[in-house]
């Protein structure tokens, strides 16, 4: 039977051509919309994690209440030694102490006066001790003049804040800030290059130096803002159960400078954005598999109408309505598997391709505080491949049970009466 009905499919087109095309094309759209979505969560993990959030955080209470404003003056004292004890608790990870602060940079002139300022966003990260954080910055193919430092008291500032400012590689600069205590503080230093991250809310205005300039700018020795903690690979289940694990045993609700360790998730807006991105493949997925089997079943009816004869002749041979219904269910079926692999191919494709190009949306960035990168691109995952297959063969056999049972519905007598015309 199975093969008596794909040899029919194949013989008369035109009972599979508008079918398939139908199908093929919501396919290829889910599966390319699949991969742009995947894409876009896997770089906004993945850019978050790098700049701000880490796969998991650890930070005092109280700076947890205030995290937007990064309050380092709450943040967490004897670095080293927490540093330690994670790294034996869990070996697999990597900890990264972290300082952010705001502050003014200024370049004098000659006579050492006021020459531009501007506010900048400073990231204390350790670019001496070990390549980690370089690497995990791309610190080498940011540069987009100058050099990395090579020494203390070097910066890396933005290059759209250094053609703001009117700095060149080389000038001295001023940061001033406010230390630990509250109390004014400001530092020199040498600009060793610039960078361009292509994150527009870093691009705006970053300065990056070595955490061990910052500690003692801001009176901050063995402390850091947050120690950022990273997985080999993000696992959002593993997180959830290490911080768990964590807080359980480190955390005291009643001491406001005790640590609490946040998983990425529910950092920021990454919660609101990540599940909004589920529910938005949710819905996408529901909504063509709705939109298909409504064409669909209104292909079924027309293509009914035109096979009245057909099935006039069937039932005069004595085949049953019943056996009649589930052989245009498989027929569907088959519609449904052939137009699947089509579009899938089709969509996998135009995936590949954004994948490797991606599309500039830094326009549309302009103001954006989110991290993200300006370059989009999707990700085709093993999820890729076979995501199209519920749409396609759900929306296939909908379309075919929703018009079939209009055989049932049909007296047999009228249907002996249109064979006979």
């Amino acid at each position: 039977m199975f093969r008596f009905l794909a040899i029919g499919l194949i013989r008369d087109r035109t009972r599979s051509f508008f079918p398939i095309l139908i199908i093929a094309s919501g396919v290829m759209l889910t599966v390319l919309f699949f991969s742009w979505i995947n894409g876009y969560a896997t770089m906004l993990i993945a850019d978050n994690a790098r700049f701000e959030t880490g796969h998991m955080k650890i930070v005092t209470r109280a700076y947890n209440e205030l995290i937007d404003q990064r309050p380092y003056d709450l943040g967490l004292m004897n670095v080293n030694e927490k540093i330690e004890v994670l790294t034996s608790e869990y070996p697999l990870m990597h900890w990264q102490p972290r300082i952010y602060f705001g502050g003014l940079l200024d370049l004098p002139d000659e006579k050492g006066e006021t020459l531009s300022q501007g506010e900048v966003i400073g990231f204390g990260v350790d670019l001496f001790s070990d390549s980690y954080e370089r690497d995990l910055l791309n610190l080498k193919e940011a540069i987009s003049n100058g050099h990395l430092p090579s020494k203390q008291g070097e910066i890396l500032i933005s290059q759209e804040v250094a053609e703001k400012l009117g700095i060149k590689v080389g000038d001295k600069v001023t940061i001033i800030g406010s230390t630990m205590y509250g109390s004014m503080a400001m530092h020199n230093f040498t600009v060793s290059g610039m960078v361009l991250f292509g994150v527009q809310a870093m691009d705006r205005g970053a300065a990056i130096v070595d955490i061990s300039d910052v500690r003692s700018f801001l009176d901050m020795e063995d402390s850091a803002s947050e120690i950022l903690g990273f997985l080999p690979k993000y696992d959002e289940d593993t997180t959830f159960d290490i911080s768990a694990a964590f807080n359980e045993a480190y955390s005291n609700e009643d001491d406001e400078f005790s640590e609490i360790m946040l998983p990425l998730r529910t950092q920021g807006q990454m919660e609101f954005l990540l599940t909004a991105l589920d529910e938005r493949m949710g819905m996408f997925i529901f909504i063509f598999i709705f939109v298909m089997s409504l064409v669909l079943w209104n292909s079924g009816l027309m293509n009914g109408i035109r096979r009245y004869g057909e099935i006039g002749i069937r039932l005069a041979i004595g085949e049953s309505k019943g056996h009649i219904y589930r052989s245009l269910i498989l027929e569907s079926f088959l519609i449904g598997i052939a137009a699947t692999i089509i579009g899938t191919a089709i969509g996998l494709v135009f995936s590949y391709f954004l994948q490797y190009n991606g599309i500039d949306v830094s326009s549309m960035l302009k103001d954006s505080k989110v991290i993200m990168s300006a370059t989009m691109r999707a990700q085709v995952t093993p999820a890729s491949y076979f995501i199209g297959f519920f749409p396609g063969v759900i929306a296939s056999v909908t379309g075919a049970v929703i018009s079939g049972i209009g055989i049932y519905r049909r007296n047999t007598a009228q249907l002996f009466k249109e064979l006979e015309t």
